[in-house]
């Protein structure tokens, strides 16, 4: 199976210089965990709800601050052609719950998550969690 026949395709954005506030209201709107975060078409990052609890709240940032200040500039993705056992397989690797998903144009087309991956790769997703939520990965998204 391939990303694009599992995938999200309605995907909020938020821009660097939303706050954090509307970021949080539109995490909790869609109920979601993480946004991309993008500057006119390209994607430049993304938004966790632990980075706006960790790198914002308490570092002591207000509901004010800018998405920007508080992101991951790094953004981890996949293309929509890939095939799932081998994202699956490289989520474990990074250690991260959601992917953004883009085409080879390097743009925005959707965001898949081990949930959704679950639903069609049961053993192969059971496995990805397991070395996901091992102890002591680098990234948050």
């Amino acid at each position: 199976m391939r990303i694009n026949q599992c995938m999200t395709r309605d995907v909020r954005i938020v821009s660097p210089n939303d706050t954090i506030e509307q970021a949080g209201q539109l995490m909790a709107q869609i109920d979601a965990g993480v946004l991309p975060v993008a500057e006119g078409d390209r994607l430049v990052g993304m938004i966790t709800d632990r980075d706006i609890a960790v790198r914002g709240v308490a570092e002591g940032c207000g509901p004010d601050a800018r998405v920007g200040d508080v992101m991951s500039q790094e953004v981890l993705y996949c293309y929509d052609d890939e095939d799932a056992d081998d994202v699956l397989d490289n989520m474990a690797e990074i250690q991260v719950r959601r992917m953004p998903v883009m085409d080879h144009d390097k743009r925005l087309v959707g965001i898949v998550s081990l949930g959704d991956l679950s639903k069609r790769e049961a053993p192969e997703a059971g496995r990805a969690l397991g070395s996901i939520a091992r102890p002591g990965g680098l990234h948050s998204q």
